[in-house]
């Protein structure tokens, strides 16, 4: 597996190293792991009278305070980890190198969502989901997993979108742990309609529990069947949970209670918070630090 991890010296940062450390399994099978410092770009003029030579030990050593330390901190998990210094608009800079050596997963340390600035991650997480249709794994949570085995949920809805995060989880296990358990999560439509009239002006339900149970049945195997005939196949186990109201925020509440990571599939891909992500992953983002694993479709 080839993963290529973003830093900046900050502490967002460390908590993606502190993630990448934990994966023993993962770590067992030699991945192949590049870390990128991308520094500001000095302007043209003063770029201009420093000369060429000197601006580029400039940027190279602003690079090497960053990259140094995280090399020796990935070796002393067993790692090893190749440095690469760039410089200009991060964002753009860390989506162009990650499909220069195209990797199989971006790993984003960030921080939690603020209500004040309206971001769900911070502006060159952000802005890499906008320009990348590579996996992005955003790390927010303080602490790293305490084992290798990580409670693994899948969301799905039937479309090929989820059926992307299943064949990401499938192809790359080890990045989960030789022990992990994935468990795939749908929502199905809770069917609290507005009721309706009869002719005595009496509200009746539009639906009977029956028939809200039937149309839930059928919702279900139409967005679950799929993902579990790909497991089948694969000869992997998963575990299901059914959940039922408003997806976002059903699945949100259950991962921050129960999961290490959670995997969405997106179609997002654009400048705007929403469709960044999708409507489901955003609100997702917005309302738990679980380690969130977007997979483009």
């Amino acid at each position: 597996m080839r993963i290529l991890v973003p830093l900046d010296g900050s502490d967002y940062g460390k908590r993606a190293l502190a993630f990448l450390s934990t994966r023993s399994t993962l770590i067992g099978a030699n991945p192949e792991v590049h870390l990128l410092n991308v520094q500001p770009a000095i302007a043209g003029r003063a770029a201009a009278q420093l000369g060429r030579a000197l601006t580029r030990r400039i940027y190279e050593g602003e690079a090497d305070a960053v990259l140094a330390p995280a090399r020796k901190a990935l070796a002393r998990a067993g790692i090893e980890a190749e440095a690469h210094a760039d410089h200009g608009h991060a964002a753009e800079r860390i989506a162009a190198v990650a499909d220069d050596l195209k990797a199989d997963l971006i790993l984003l340390g960030a921080h939690g969502y603020s209500e004040f600035k309206g971001l769900l991650f911070g502006s060159v997480t952000h802005g890499v989901l906008a320009r990348t249709k590579r996996p992005v794994l955003v790390v927010r949570a303080l602490a790293a997993p305490k084992g290798d085995g990580l409670r693994t949920g899948i969301a799905v809805d039937g479309s090929r979108f989820g059926l992307a995060a299943v064949k990401f989880a499938l192809r790359h296990r080890g990045l989960f742990g030789a022990r992990a358990r994935l468990t795939l999560l749908h929502v199905v439509p809770d069917f609290v309609m507005p009721v309706m009239a009869d002719l005595g002006g009496v509200a009746v339900p539009t639906y009977t529990e029956q028939e809200i149970k039937q149309l839930q049945d059928k919702d279900y195997e139409r967005a679950v069947g799929p993902a579990l005939r790909l497991f089948e196949k694969a000869k992997v186990s998963t575990g299901e949970v059914r959940l039922a109201g408003v997806p976002g925020d059903e699945i949100a509440a259950y991962a921050k209670k129960n999961l290490d990571v959670l995997l969405v599939g997106s179609h997002g891909y654009g400048g705007f918070k929403a469709a960044v992500l999708g409507s489901v992953a955003t609100r997702i983002a917005a309302r738990c630090d679980t380690p969130l694993l977007i997979v483009r479709a």
